[in-house]
């Protein structure tokens, strides 16, 4: 855990802060959360952490500091940067072909769209390179989209990365036979593409993916917790996973207008127990892209690692030009990624935000509605797990909980306002 130190030694309020967790305690009172924690860090400390209510409800058991959460797509930054560790090696270019080291897409069709059927396709115009894959605009989609016809396939053809039969390699050739939903670079689209970038860190270093994580990154950073299974000695630090009762689903997730109505009708559905659990058994398929479980100091320590450069405690993982140049938008022309197709994500409109190396990216606050920095970068998971890293304010965010999917309320920017208000300094 980084040192923990009074607000006031960082330039923050310690009674503002009070409003973070009362916040935190009306989630839980409200019925929107079952349990839920914050770190702030800045300057290199920790500022605040707290957390309130439980990690399961159904046997009172309290969500803490050290609760082992599921991080799911918070995994994707963590494989991005095992790519760029393997970039500073040499070990490939970001124009590179994904054909050239996983030769099943060189012949990957392209959907037309529309009503289209799924044998509608044409040839791809440019290749998918590696860089799309790191900037989910590689043509690829997710199952639970539930939007067409290319997602519909994912499903029927088992298109799943936590797998207990297949490896790694395995799904992604199945995946490749699959049509992609646009052409590579023309489109932002929510995807594996992290999944496809984590067979790649295999391709590229000759180890499974989650050795690699674990001897590259977590060893390094001591974070000691984040694995893609629950570790034995953890499992009774493990939180439930609970839905809303109103219904609202992951279909939801890259959809706008949703019914507000329905969103607030509280209360919670549990989705799967903290004592039994499938991240308790060994997969033989690693996901890059969502697979991760952790703690919340652990991920505060992936953060300041971040924000110190690819540096910390004598660790360094990256150079700090690699690091600026993933936080940099990598959207044609500088566009945001509601030109590029996706005007909403989760509960967030995305006019004004780009999308980096593993990252979206705040390209203008005032267009996107929120009080924050410029080159701010974050992500979030579909349990509602969300994170962000401001440089100028040299200050990272790192917020736990369980409830999938993560579009449910507007969580996220509610918790972004309540921190810089407690910026003094």
């Amino acid at each position: 855990m980084l040192e923990q130190v009074h607000p006031s030694l960082v330039g923050m309020c310690e009674e503002r802060l009070e409003r973070v967790t009362q916040w935190l305690e009306e989630q839980v009172s409200g019925e929107r959360l079952a349990g839920a924690s914050v770190m702030i860090g800045r300057q290199g400390k920790i500022s605040y952490l707290e957390a309130a209510g439980f990690a399961d409800k159904e046997i009172a058991k309290p969500f803490s500091q050290d609760s082992v959460v599921r991080i799911f797509s918070m995994s994707k930054p963590i494989t991005s940067v095992a790519a760029m560790m393997l970039y500073e090696q040499g070990c490939f270019q970001l124009d590179d072909p994904v054909a050239r080291y996983i030769p099943e897409f060189a012949t990957t069709p392209v959907w037309r769209g529309g009503d289209a059927s799924l044998d509608e396709t044409e040839a791809q115009t440019s290749p998918m390179l590696v860089k799309h894959l790191l900037s989910h605009t590689s043509g690829l989609t997710y199952g639970f989209m539930q939007s067409n016809v290319v997602d519909a396939e994912y499903r029927t053809q088992d298109i799943e990365f936590i797998s207990y039969k297949d490896s790694l390699a395995d799904v992604v050739n199945r995946l490749a036979k699959i049509p992609l939903i646009s052409q590579p670079g023309s489109q932002w689209n929510y995807s594996v593409s992290t999944d496809v970038l984590g067979r790649l860190v295999e391709v590229w270093s000759g180890m499974r993916l989650a050795d690699f994580l674990q001897q590259r990154i977590f060893t390094p950073l001591q974070m000691h917790d984040t694995d893609f299974q629950v570790k034995a000695e953890n499992q009774n630090r493990f939180s439930a996973l609970y839905g809303p009762a109103n219904g609202v689903d992951m279909s939801s997730v890259g959809k706008a207008g949703l019914d507000l109505a329905k969103v607030e009708q509280r209360g919670l559905t549990l989705q799967e127990g903290s004592g039994k659990s499938r991240y308790f058994k060994t997969t033989t398929s690693d996901s890059g892209g969502g697979g991760l479980v952790g703690s919340i100091g652990d991920y505060g320590r992936f953060c300041q690692m971040l924000l110190n450069g690819g540096e910390l405690d004598g660790a360094r993982l990256l150079s700090p030009t690699t690091v600026r140049f993933m936080r940099t938008n990598q959207l044609p022309n500088d566009c945001d990624m509601a030109a590029m197709g996706q005007p909403v994500w989760s509960e967030t409109s995305y006019d004004g935000i780009g999308f980096g190396l593993g990252f979206a990216v705040v390209l203008d606050p005032p267009t996107a509605s929120i009080i924050t920095s410029k080159g701010e970068h974050h992500w979030g998971g579909a349990a509602s797990t969300f994170f962000w890293i401001d440089p100028v304010e040299d200050l990272f965010v790192v917020f736990f909980t369980q409830l999938i999917p993560s579009s449910t309320y507007p969580i996220r920017r509610e918790l972004r306002a309540r921190v810089y208000q407690a910026l003094v300094e």
